[in-house]
């Protein structure tokens, strides 16, 4: 379950590589919502690789931001004392990132998903909550988001068939 405890300080973001990288290139710092701020961090670079990276290269780019933030989400966590922190945010950039590789460039598409998202991993329907209980460490702070971002894109694909065919 993730906790809300004081934002940590510029100096802890730079302190290691793994707090950098957890923390969201520094959008894990904001007072405010952080998750959200987080989550918005995901867009230019989809945009990014939507442009230079084809299929196989997002798709990697996801793997690779997945696997690094599982890393440094664990690393992160220990050293704030608190395992899935307000402020480690890769898990909402690696799990959005998937969710707009599949919802592709536009602005329509892109803007619903990232409502969805949001939506479901605030409130976290089952199994999101129980696997943020019962799944620790690094993976435990992805996994919860990536079944959200599974639930934002089968709202998503069902919008699309009733209202887009």
């Amino acid at each position: 379950m993730r906790t809300t405890l004081a934002p940590p300080s510029f100096a802890f973001l730079v302190a290691h590589p793994a707090h950098f990288v957890a923390l969201g290139l520094g959008a894990g710092l904001s007072p405010v919502m952080p998750g959200t701020v987080g989550t918005l961090v995901a867009f230019p670079i989809a945009w990014l690789l939507h442009m230079h990276a084809g299929t196989l290269g997002f798709l990697a780019a996801v793997a690779a931001i997945t696997v690094a933030g599982v890393l440094a989400a664990e690393v992160t966590g220990r050293h704030l004392g608190a395992a899935d922190h307000g402020a480690i945010v890769i898990d909402e950039i690696a799990a959005f990132l998937l969710v707009l590789f599949f919802t592709g460039t536009g602005a329509l598409q892109q803007a619903a998903a990232f409502v969805l998202f949001r939506i479901f991993d605030i409130a976290k329907p089952p199994p999101i909550r129980q696997v943020d209980e019962a799944v620790h460490g690094g993976i435990g702070v992805m996994a919860d988001d990536f079944i959200a971002a599974g639930y934002a894109l089968v709202v998503l694909a069902i919008a699309q068939r009733m209202f887009f065919e």
